[in-house]
């Protein structure tokens, strides 16, 4: 079994030989619910893609240990990016999507208020759901053992999600009546790709409109029809895969 993940608060001057210390409350996760002892493999991350593998060297009190840090290893920015634009689902749905997305290997989620969406972030309501994905996020990075974490953004407006889609190099919208299948679609060997995922309800006329003179397609993942808090990570699957980001 791999080493369980902390998020380090900075990794900064870590070096093979020096001491790094986790405080704090994943200071406490790891000494009093992890319960790890001095000797036990541990790897420290900042989420942003610097990561040290080491040692537990010393344990203080029930919220602070000291890592001897054996390696460091920073990973590349990806190639080619991948963003998910995806609709706000019902109840704890949108913490699913995120939750597999983020173990699948999206780089960043952002929560779209489509027009057709049930669910509205509004006031104290709308920054608490943002919260829960952003905590979704770091949790899921660190249990699927990421260096990097996906950035969950602010949510967007279709306006602003066109904008957004406009600089990307390849654009597309999840539709069951799309006439090309994702599986077969151009992509390109790096830059941006972000793909928009509707909400159940679906992507209504004039976003597909907006999204298309923006230059975003309507594609189709297969036969069937998915739920919108597992059409992300299906499509994300397939592109990592096309990519060679899974190779």
């Amino acid at each position: 079994m791999t080493a369980p993940v902390f998020v380090a608060d900075s990794l900064q001057g870590a070096a093979a030989g020096t001491r790094v210390t986790l405080e704090g409350p994943e200071g406490r996760h790891a000494v009093s619910v992890r319960r790890l002892r001095v000797g036990e493999s541990v790897v420290l991350t900042d989420g942003l893609g610097t990561g040290v593998s080491g040692t537990v060297a010393a344990v203080e009190g029930k919220d602070r240990l000291l890592v001897e840090v054996a390696g460091v290893r920073h990973e590349e920015p990806p190639s080619p990016r991948i963003t998910v634009v995806q609709a706000l689902p019902k109840g704890d749905r949108g913490e699913l999507a995120v939750e597999t997305m983020t173990e699948t290997g999206v780089d960043a989620v952002v929560p779209w208020t489509a027009a057709r969406c049930v669910t509205q972030w509004k006031g104290e309501r709308g920054l608490k759901a943002l919260g829960k994905w952003r905590a979704t996020a770091r949790e899921a990075g660190k249990q699927s053992r990421r260096l990097t974490f996906p950035e969950v953004a602010d949510a967007m407006t279709t306006k602003q999600v066109a904008r957004l889609l406009a600089d990307a190099d390849f654009a597309a919208v999840l539709h069951e009546e799309g006439s090309t299948p994702l599986a077969t679609a151009e992509l390109p060997a790096g830059g941006e790709i972000v793909l928009v995922v509707g909400p159940e309800g679906g992507v209504s006329p004039e976003e597909l409109t907006a999204f298309a003179a923006a230059g975003a397609a309507p594609y189709r993942l297969g036969p069937s029809v998915l739920r919108t808090s597992t059409a992300g990570t299906a499509a994300a699957a397939l592109l990592l895969g096309r990519t060679g980001r899974w190779g």
